[in-house]
């Protein structure tokens, strides 16, 4: 199921309504750093799958 553009667009009208700007950038702060961080821990454990798959091959 994909939202369509009026959906979207309810969808943030809404947001800005229960939250106001100040704390929705604040959210919108918060969800960003989160991914961010979430993106670099995936990289960390792919490198190190990558290093300890080398370290065996050494073995």
């Amino acid at each position: 199921m994909r939202l369509g553009t009026t959906e979207i667009i309810l969808i943030v009208i809404l947001a800005l309504v229960l939250f106001g700007g100040s704390k929705l950038a604040g959210v919108g702060k918060a969800l960003g750093k989160s991914i961010k961080d979430f993106k670099n821990e995936v990289k960390d454990d792919d490198e190190k799958k990558a290093e300890d798959a080398n370290d065996d091959k050494k073995a």
